[in-house]
C-alpha cells in the first residue's frame, strides 16, 4: 500500500485499484461513457483536468504519467501501457489483444499473465498514481512540503525512507526496510544505539532510521535481486529509498539522472549480463550520487534475492557471502579515497520480500561481520533497521 497519507478528500489506493480493474476490459473509450470518480478526482487534484467534461483526457494523461513513473522502458511500465492501451497505436485494441501484448513483455502465456503478473501491474500502477499526486501536491507524510505547485510535479520519492514496515513488498529482494523522505504518521524519530556487541571484542552501531537519512557513513549497502534491478522509487524498500535519494534533480525537483540505476545498468552491459542473473551474493559498487552531500561515498549493491513465481527466495548463506564480498570490495577500494574508507552500513538483507525473519537475517549478518572484523578490525560497522521492534527482535536494545 502507499506510504504517505494524502488529504482525506483524495482517492485511496483501494479505490484507484478497483477502478483500474474496472477499465481494463472496456479500455480508455469507456471513460467517456462511465464515470470513474476516484480516477477523476485524482486527475483533477493532479492538475490533469478541470472537471467532468475533460475528465477522460485528464485520466488518460494521469495514467500515462504514472506509467512514466514505473519506467516506460521497464517491464512494469511497458506491461501497464499495453494493459490499458496507453500507446498511441494501441488505444483501440481489444482487451484480449492488449493482454496478449502485456504478457509478451514478461515472456509468459496470456493465461499465466492474467493469473499472476497482471495483478502486480495494476497494483503498481495504482501506487504510481498516488506517487504522481504526492509529487504534484508537494506532500510528504501528509503535510505540505512547500514543493512545486500542481503544474510542476517534482519527484518526491525514492522513498522508503520511512515508508513502509519491514516486509512490505518491494522489488525482488530489497531488504524490506522502507525508504526515503516520507514519514508515517506517529513514527518516532531516528534512534542510534552505539556499541552493540558482535562478540567479546567487536561492536557495531545500530540505527533505527530510514537508510537514506544516515550521514557520514562512507559505504551504504543496498539489497537487490540477482538481476540487479533496483526497486521503483515509490516502493517501501532500501533499494528504492537509496535510488531516490541518490538521484540528481533539476531546480523543479524532477530527476535528471537516475544515478544508481544508470551505473548498475552500465556494469551489467560491461560484464555481459543485461537481462541475466548474477550469482547470489555478488556485490556491485556504484557512486553515491546526491547522497555524497550526506558524506556517503559508495553504494554497494548486494544481489541476495532470487525471483520465484510471485515471490523471492533468499538463502541465509547468501547473506554471509554478500557480507564477505562487501568487505572484500571495501578493502580493495579503501585507499582510493582520502581519507581512506573506514565505515560501512548494512540493512537486514533478505528480510523484506526475501522472506527471512529479521532475527534470522540479523543472526547471519552478525556472524559474517564478526568473521570479517576478526580479519580486519579497522572498520566501523553499522546496522540500520526500520523500527524499535525490529531492533529489539535482533537483540540490539
Amino acid at each position: 500500500m502507499s506510504q504517505e497519507p494524502l488529504p482525506p478528500d483524495l482517492p485511496t489506493y483501494d479505490q484507484l485499484l478497483n477502478e483500474l480493474k474496472s477499465i481494463r476490459r472496456p479500455g480508455l473509450a469507456d471513460l467517456r461513457r462511465t464515470d470513474r470518480p476516484a480516477l477523476r478526482a485524482a486527475a483533477v487534484a493532479g492538475g490533469f483536468c478541470d472537471g467532468p467534461d475533460d475528465a477522460p483526457a485528464g485520466i488518460e494523461a494521469l495514467l500515462k504519467e504514472a506509467v512514466r513513473r514505473l519506467g516506460e522502458n521497464g517491464v512494469l511500465g511497458r506491461a501497464a501501457a499495453h494493459t490499458f492501451g496507453l500507446l498511441p497505436d494501441r488505444r483501440g485494441d481489444a482487451a484480449a489483444d492488449r493482454r496478449k501484448l502485456a504478457a509478451a513483455v514478461y515472456g509468459v502465456s496470456t493465461e499465466g499473465f492474467r493469473k499472476r503478473q497482471e495483478r502486480d501491474v495494476m497494483e503498481q500502477l495504482a501506487e504510481a498514481v498516488l506517487t504522481v499526486l504526492r509529487e504534484r501536491l508537494g506532500f510528504s507524510g501528509g503535510q505540505p512540503t512547500g514543493g512545486p505547485l500542481p503544474s510542476e510535479g517534482p519527484y518526491e520519492h525514492e522513498q522508503d525512507g520511512p515508508r513502509g514496515q519491514a516486509g512490505h513488498g518491494g522489488q525482488a529482494g530489497q531488504g524490506g526496510q522502507g525508504g526515503p523522505g516520507g514519514r508515517r504518521a506517529g513514527q518516532e524519530p531516528p534512534l542510534r544505539v552505539d556499541s552493540v556487541p558482535v562478540d567479546a571484542r567487536s561492536t557495531f552501531t545500530v540505527h533505527v532510521s530510514p537508510i537514506e537519512l544516515l550521514r557520514d557513513i562512507e559505504v551504504l549497502v543496498s539489497s537487490e535481486n540477482v538481476y540487479l534491478e533496483m526497486s521503483k522509487t515509490f516502493r517501501p524498500t532500501v533499494s528504492g529509498a537509496l535510488r531516490l535519494a541518490a538521484a540528481v534533480r533539476d531546480p523543479a525537483g524532477e530527476i535528471v539522472d537516475d544515478v544508481l540505476a544508470r551505473e548498475l545498468a552500465a556494469w551489467l552491459r560491461a560484464h555481459g549480463r543485461p537481462g541475466l542473473p548474477v550469482r547470489p551474493g555478488t556485490v556491485v559498487p556504484t557512486s553515491s550520487g546526491a547522497l555524497a552531500a550526506r558524506g556517503v561515498r559508495r553504494i554497494y549493491h548486494a544481489a541476495v534475492a532470487t525471483p520465484e513465481e510471485d515471490t523471492y527466495q533468499v538463502r541465509p548463506e547468501t547473506i554471509a557471502r554478500a557480507v564477505g564480498a562487501c568487505f572484500a570490495l571495501a578493502r580493495a577500494e579503501r585507499d582510493r579515497y582520502q581519507p581512506a574508507l573506514s565505515s560501512i552500513c548494512f540493512p537486514l538483507l533478505g528480510a523484506g520480500r526475501g522472506g527471512l525473519a529479521p532475527a534470522v537475517s540479523a543472526t547471519w549478518l552478525r556472524w559474517a561481520i564478526r568473521d570479517e572484523l576478526a580479519r580486519d578490525a579497522r572498520w566501523r560497522v553499522h546496522l540500520v533497521v526500520r523500527s524499535r521492534e525490529i531492533a529489539e527482535a535482533v537483540g540490539a536494545l
